[in-house]
């Protein structure tokens, strides 16, 4: 894998992160729901930092990162980019992050596996498992430092989704959009974007969508919510 992600208007340079550019937080930063102060917890490049910078142009941004090298790179990829003066990147655990005032958006790409295997490397290790950063951590903090209109959207595994959703439950938060995501249409979901909110939804937004179509290219979908970032 490159060490540089070309972008439409930026670059993210991602040797020192454990956690590379992938479909994951492209699709998190094309799809989540932003605000004119928005949080990413657990920022790696700073990939959704500077997604959410470009989407909406009146905000700003934070970006925690909990691994050194990666909170450094992160703030060398937005420095370069035309939304440095947007964005914040702030090396802590969120655990032990004060900000100074609520945010209108969360964005996370949570930690994936709850009791698989753990990777030898000990920053992707950090960046794949929920030893540093739980479900429930994320509610605790979204609870307190969210506002009640705003929203809070991730993506992870169709594995995980009934354990945030419990999570989210026990804070007192309401999923308000779930899309289940298959790789093509004969595959089942195996990830899903998921949304949710402090107050009740007058409607669950609900949808089952798929990222290639039959001859590979990009389906219809994911190339209308991404047709701003990729380059081709």
């Amino acid at each position: 894998m490159t060490d540089t992600f070309n972008f439409k208007y930026f670059s993210v340079q991602q040797n020192h992160c454990a956690m590379k550019v992938g479909t994951d937080g492209v699709l998190l930063g094309a799809w989540a729901h932003g605000g004119s102060h928005v949080l990413d917890i657990g920022s790696g490049t700073g990939l959704l930092c500077l997604m959410m910078a470009q989407r909406f142009p009146e905000a700003m941004i934070d970006g925690v990162e909990i691994d050194e090298k990666a909170a450094k790179q992160s703030i060398d990829n937005i420095v370069r980019s035309p939304f440095a003066s947007k964005i914040s990147i702030y090396h802590s655990r969120i655990q032990d992050y004060h900000p100074t005032a609520a945010y209108d958006a969360i964005v996370t790409n949570p930690p994936f596996f709850s009791n698989g295997v753990e990777a030898k490397d000990t920053s992707r290790n950090m960046a794949r498992h929920s030893i540093e950063l739980t479900f429930d951590e994320i509610f605790m903090f979204a609870k307190e430092w969210m506002t009640k209109e705003g929203e809070l959207s991730a993506v992870l595994p169709m594995t995980g989704i009934d354990d945030m959703e419990m999570a989210a439950s026990l804070h007192g938060f309401f999923i308000t959009r779930l899309y289940k995501v298959c790789t093509t249409e004969k595959k089942e979901p195996k990830r899903c974007l998921a949304a949710f909110s402090k107050s009740r939804p007058p409607h669950f937004d609900r949808e089952q969508v798929i990222l290639q179509s039959g001859d590979g290219q990009r389906s219809e979908w994911y190339r209308e919510l991404t047709k701003s970032f990729y380059i081709k």
